[in-house]
């Protein structure tokens, strides 16, 4: 890997809150949007990111990420990536974990059965593309994704060489900062879950 591409970091930001997921529902694909306190947290994070350049700026093309760019102040940069959507839930769309476990006592979204919805495998090949974007020699400097909480959970995990469902050991509130780096020549998660621009 060549020394430009080490010098690169990856600002992961995860959506402001929705409805779903105040309520613990899975949220794929449905376009859920944000509360006010989302919007609030939004523009806050606006704040805590204003003045620092991004050579690559992407969001998920789902509104509640979009919105979350566009109240940063990223909306003009921000250009939308279906890589970086949430994991289709298939099946299980809207549903708490509560309600999927009085079915199938042992899921979770890390170890499946994932039915009519994408495997943990199918995301982190995903997840591996947006690493590859934001590496490109083409970006001369940092990236900034705006994107989801199971998503951005794989997309650590598949940073620093772990399986996808290495996602499952790192919790991510909404509106929270994560940010991807190096420690000489490894990948290393630098900041993660950083919400001190929501403390009122």
């Amino acid at each position: 890997m060549t020394e430009p591409a080490v010098e690169r970091q990856i600002w992961l930001v995860r959506h402001g809150e929705t409805e779903w997921a105040r309520n613990g529902r899975h949220t794929g694909r449905t376009d859920i949007p944000l509360t006010e306190t989302g919007r609030t947290q939004a523009e806050a994070l606006g704040r805590r990111l204003a003045g620092r350049p991004f050579a690559l700026v992407l969001t998920s093309p789902l509104s509640r990420a979009a919105e979350t760019a566009r109240l940063a102040g990223f909306g003009d940069h921000a250009r939308p990536d279906a890589d970086l959507r949430e994991w289709d839930y298939g099946a299980f769309e809207g549903l708490t974990t509560p309600e999927v476990r009085a079915k199938y006592p042992d899921w979770t979204i890390w170890t499946g059965p994932w039915i009519d919805g994408e495997t943990a495998d199918d995301v982190g090949a995903r997840a591996d593309r947006i690493i590859e974007r934001c590496l490109d020699p083409a970006v001369d400097g940092d990236a900034l994704l705006f994107a989801h909480g199971h998503f951005l959970r794989v997309l650590a995990a598949r940073w620093i060489g772990l399986p996808t469902a290495g996602g499952g050991k790192f919790a991510l509130s909404t509106a929270t900062l994560g940010l991807l780096g190096w420690d000489r020549t490894n990948r290393v998660i630098e900041l993660w879950n950083e919400g001190s621009h929501l403390e009122t």
